[in-house]
């Protein structure tokens, strides 16, 4: 976990409760944070690993703006 100063990749946890429920992380530096949960089988560490590796031009993964693009047309 890093602190989250504006650089890609940074992130802190997401509480609710007393239980990390996910994470506000930095896909690009000095814009908005996308918030990433776990899913079946899945840690949060490999979710935001995931989440970074499908990110490259955008602030969003390419697999959530594909799927955005699909149910707008």
């Amino acid at each position: 976990m890093t602190n989250l100063r504006g650089k890609k990749g940074s992130w802190v946890p997401l509480h609710d409760k007393g239980e990390i429920i996910g994470a506000v992380l930095r896909t690009r530096t000095s814009v908005k944070p996308v918030y990433v949960s776990v899913g079946h089988r899945v840690s949060l560490e490999t979710a935001i690993a995931y989440v970074l590796r499908c990110t490259t031009k955008y602030r969003l993964p390419e697999t959530t703006r594909l799927a955005d693009k699909l149910a707008s047309s």
